[in-house]
């Protein structure tokens, strides 16, 4: 796969685009997403608190309708007048009491019914038959004045068995007090009927599986959407938090899903509307939302890669059809000239092509002159040479008649020169190893050693792990002829010469020692800036420059690059030390 994405412009620039357009779109996708599932919840939510709104207001309406209709009635003269006569005139009143409440509540369905209990001895009075009540009663059937304060209450969900059948009501008690004496006389109940309550809270739009329910303070349940209807909280939502303030948002688990519950408390009675609304409702709202994402982004990916495949395809068309001329061009042929169809970064690239397809032909003409004229010279050299065999033959009978002579001098002295020319020769090779290396400086000692008995001595030190190891050939014996003529020659008494191979890591250091005269500082100066100067055929040398060590530095530059150079440490008067370092490489 790596390889296949490589080899191919248009690939690299299609797939780099792709990724760098879908990658911000595939996340604005998934924001957008997460943006509009918030949203949604958010407005479902707002919506719900809104619907809880609604029924407040509506439920506010009928608790004030109630409330003003028990002050109405406390204060009327046929109410006070019942609530303070006897038995027997209570009788007789009994059935104008009950007319004038039916007509109180005829145009009023969300009324049970009101009942009249005196604190005597005489019957409460309402507008249905009410056989019996779970309202707290005292004995005989009275409601207890007791069983709250005297100010008005609401009481809780209860069940009533009238004439028209079984009623839960919730009821506003409000005590009644003599509008002469002031004190109490009985107590007014105006029950309001829980199934118009549900009917309301049922009608307001409801998701599936979701809920609406009436709360007093205690969180028992007065009304709601559910059927059966629990008679507390807990029995539906047993880990709900806390309903704090006067609306929000909870989640809650009703024991088989989430479900996320808004709640709106009614201030002045403390009661709360709460509404549940399953999770999975907003779920199936946001996958909707998913789909209409996934869809928007599906469409636009597939329009961006149309487009982008366009486009590479018009861009690298030029860079492909150059790539195809020059893949079918012959190396061993002129090159051609590419017709120049564009003025972008394309067409420039191919003029510069033109331009240097006619640099390389004119290169390519004057090195093959370069090359006749070397081989012209070369075979000059050769016709001038002696014959290595014939000198090698030479050299080998004067060592055997100096030995028959038993001249040891002159026979050691031709073995070494015989030696040494057969390795300078060697059929033209470049590279040797560092023993074959050493063993060459070892012959040039010899022959200058009878040269010049007892003014120097050879120390050869060479780490045996070298012995394989490969290097560029007639690097050490100029070096040591340097030494010997620039430094021992020049000073009195006999000098040591030191040769050394050391191995560092994957490099060799190789260094020269004498016990010379040393350089002087300017002239080391000097000798240096030399050393890197660019050849000039024609100038004058100074005497004291060494060609051997130029010779030396611009071969090592040559072969192992510009670190490879030749080092020169001197001190005057104690000696010097020339080194380079080389890579250890084997055979």
């Amino acid at each position: 796969m790596a390889q296949w994405f490589r080899r191919s412009l248009k690939r690299k620039i299609t797939i780099l685009l792709l990724v760098s357009i879908l990658v911000p779109l595939i996340s604005l996708g998934l924001f957008s997403y997460w943006i509009a599932s918030d949203l949604t919840e958010e407005k479902t939510k707002q919506s719900g608190i809104s619907i809880l709104e609604q029924m407040e207001t509506n439920l506010d309406f009928i608790m004030k309708d109630m409330e003003n209709m028990s002050i109405f009635l406390i204060g009327n003269k046929d109410v006070q007048k019942y609530l303070t006569s006897s038995e027997g005139e209570a009788i007789k009143q009994q059935t104008r009491m009950t007319e004038f409440l039916t007509n109180l509540v005829y145009s009023k369905p969300y009324i049970s019914d009101i009942t009249i209990y005196p604190n005597n001895q005489v019957s409460p009075v309402s507008n249905v038959t009410i056989f019996e009540s779970d309202l707290t009663v005292m004995p005989g059937g009275r409601l207890n004045p007791s069983s709250k304060s005297t100010a008005a209450w609401w009481s809780p969900l209860y069940n009533i068995r009238t004439a028209g059948g079984d009623k839960r009501v919730v009821s506003y008690v409000r005590p009644v007090r003599s509008l002469s004496g002031y004190h109490p006389i009985g107590q007014l109940v105006v029950s309001l009927d829980e199934s118009v309550v549900a009917s309301m809270l049922q009608s307001s739009g409801l998701p599936d599986k979701g809920y609406v329910l009436l709360l007093d303070r205690d969180n028992s349940v007065l009304s709601g959407s559910l059927d059966p209807l629990p008679r507390k909280l807990s029995e539906v939502l047993p880990n709900l938090a806390a309903m704090i303030g006067k609306s929000g948002a909870l989640q809650g688990d009703d024991g088989n899903e989430q479900m996320s519950v808004l709640f709106l408390t009614m201030p002045k009675v403390g009661w709360k509307l709460l509404e549940a609304i399953p999770s999975a409702t907003y779920t199936s709202q946001n996958r909707y939302v998913l789909a209409l994402t996934a869809i928007a982004v599906g469409v636009a990916l597939l329009l961006i890669i149309a487009l982008v495949i366009f486009f590479v395809q018009r861009l690298t068309r030029p860079l492909r059809m150059l790539t195809a001329f020059l893949k079918n061009s012959d190396p061993e042929q002129p090159m051609k000239t590419y017709p120049v169809e564009s003025m972008d970064e394309v067409g420039q690239l191919i003029r510069s092509y033109n331009r240097l397809s006619g640099r390389i032909e004119r290169l390519t003409e004057e090195v093959k002159h370069a090359e006749a004229e070397r081989t012209h010279t070369d075979m000059i050299a050769l016709q001038a040479q002696i014959n290595p065999h014939f000198l090698y033959n030479t050299l080998s009978s004067i060592h055997w008649m100096a030995l028959m002579k038993q001249d040891h001098n002159t026979a050691e002295m031709v073995g070494s020169l015989t030696e040494f020319l057969r390795f300078s020769l060697n059929k033209g090779a470049q590279y040797c190893t560092v023993e074959q290396e050493f063993a060459h400086a070892r012959h040039y000692a010899n022959i200058q050693a009878i040269r010049y008995p007892e003014q120097f001595e050879m120390m050869f030190m060479m780490d045996p792990q070298l012995r394989g190891a490969m290097m560029v050939k007639l690097l050490l014996q100029p070096l040591i002829e340097n030494a010997l003529i620039h430094g021992i020659q020049k000073k009195s008494g006999k000098g040591v010469i030191s040769v050394l191979a050391s191995q560092q890591g994957s490099e060799m250091m190789f260094a020269i020692e004498d016990s010379g005269i040393g350089i002087e500082p300017d002239r080391l100066a000097r000798l240096v800036s030399l050393l890197n100067a660019p050849d000039a055929p024609h100038r004058d040398r100074s005497p004291e420059e060494s060609y051997g060590l130029r010779n030396v530095h611009r071969r090592l530059l040559l072969h192992y690059g510009a670190d490879a150079g030749l080092k020169i440490e001197s001190t005057p008067g104690v000696g010097t030390r020339i080194s380079f370092i080389l890579p250890v490489t084997e055979e």
